[in-house]
C-alpha cells in the first residue's frame, strides 16, 4: 500500500508544526478488505480504513485538515463529501489528541511474466492537471496561524 507512506510524508512536508516531532503523527490501518476478479487476472484493489492520529496537537485543527483535504483531492478524489470522520480528546486549554479516520482504496495491477512470476503496480488514482497539490503553499500559510485561524475559517 502506497497511500499511508504517501499521506504521511504530505503532512509531514505541510504542517511546519509536526516537523520537529513526527512521532506526533501516527498511521494505522483499521480495518481493509481486497476486492479481486480472479476470472480473467489477478488484478485487486485494496479497501481500507486510514486513522490518522496526531498526538498533543498544539496547533488548531485546521492546520492539519486543510492539507489533508489537499491530500484527498490529489489522492482519493472520488472520496464522498461526508467520508472523512474525527474523534478529539482535549487534553488541556493548549492541546487536544485528534484522530481522523478516512476510507481509501488502491488499485493494483498484476502481471505475469514468461518464468511465471508476477509483478504489481499501483496505479495512481486519474488527475486533472489543475488538482495537484502544492505543499510549499500551506509551508508559507501555516507559518501564521492567525490568518489561517481569522482569515480562512471566519471568512476573511
Amino acid at each position: 500500500m502506497k497511500k499511508p507512506k504517501a499521506l504521511r510524508e504530505y503532512l509531514l512536508a505541510s504542517i511546519p508544526a509536526i516537523q520537529n516531532n513526527p512521532d506526533q503523527l501516527q498511521i494505522f490501518i483499521d480495518t481493509g478488505s481486497i476486492t479481486a476478479g480472479v476470472e480473467n487476472n489477478l488484478h485487486f484493489q485494496y479497501q481500507y480504513s486510514l486513522n490518522l492520529i496526531m498526538t498533543d496537537l498544539s496547533i488548531h485543527p485546521d492546520n492539519v485538515l486543510v492539507p489533508l483535504l489537499a491530500w484527498v483531492k490529489h489522492a482519493q478524489p472520488d472520496l464522498p463529501a461526508d467520508a472523512i470522520r474525527f474523534e478529539a480528546e482535549i487534553i488541556s486549554h493548549e492541546s487536544v489528541d485528534l484522530s481522523i479516520t478516512l476510507p481509501l482504496t488502491e488499485s493494483v495491477l498484476v502481471t505475469p511474466d514468461d518464468q511465471g512470476n508476477y509483478t504489481t503496480e499501483h496505479i495512481d488514482e486519474p488527475q486533472p492537471e489543475w488538482n495537484l497539490p502544492a505543499p510549499a503553499a500551506f509551508k508559507v500559510l501555516f507559518r501564521d496561524t492567525e490568518l489561517l485561524t481569522d482569515g480562512f475559517v471566519n471568512g476573511g
